[in-house]
């Protein structure tokens, strides 16, 4: 396990009273450097949305808790917010969640042309992701996939 799955691990752990006690699920949790400075990340949600106060309430305790165990060798700024509408979908748990929803996918090389796939997701495994694109199914290897989210509709 990599540092920064470690990082993420720990945290989740920290997480998750804190989240049971406020009333909210753990989406995701992610540390990264971003432009030379570290985040950690902690998105929170639950089925009908989580609410500023919520996000700050969480992320007090969590603040709190990092504190106490301080684990974390890196200056870093932590954030806790929704994972947002357009929600990336990163882990099993998130593909579980997103059956039968829009989905927009992009590829790191073109498939038969393109690198942007708009469609329905059916399936996934641990290799592939299936999406309904114009009434036929089109089969992706997640390792060529750079990026699966939920399509915005407006």
């Amino acid at each position: 396990m990599s540092r920064k799955e470690e990082i993420e691990t720990r945290t989740e752990q920290l997480l998750e009273p804190i989240a049971q006690a406020n009333g909210v699920s753990i989406y995701d949790v992610e540390f990264v450097k971003e432009a030379g400075e570290w985040y950690l990340r902690a998105y929170i949600d639950k089925a009908e949305g989580v609410n500023i106060n919520e996000c700050v309430d969480v992320s007090h305790a969590l603040s709190d808790a990092l504190d106490k165990e301080d684990f974390i060798e890196e200056s870093y700024t932590l954030e806790v917010s929704s994972p947002g509408l357009g929600r990336q979908l990163k882990k099993d748990r998130h593909l579980a969640g997103s059956i039968g929803q829009e989905v927009d996918l992009k590829t790191y090389k073109p498939v038969d042309g393109c690198k942007e796939f708009s469609g329905v997701l059916k399936a996934f495994d641990s290799d592939t992701v299936t999406i309904v694109l114009n009434d036929q199914e089109k089969i992706f290897l997640r390792k060529e996939i750079s990026v699966i989210k939920l399509a915005l509709d407006f």
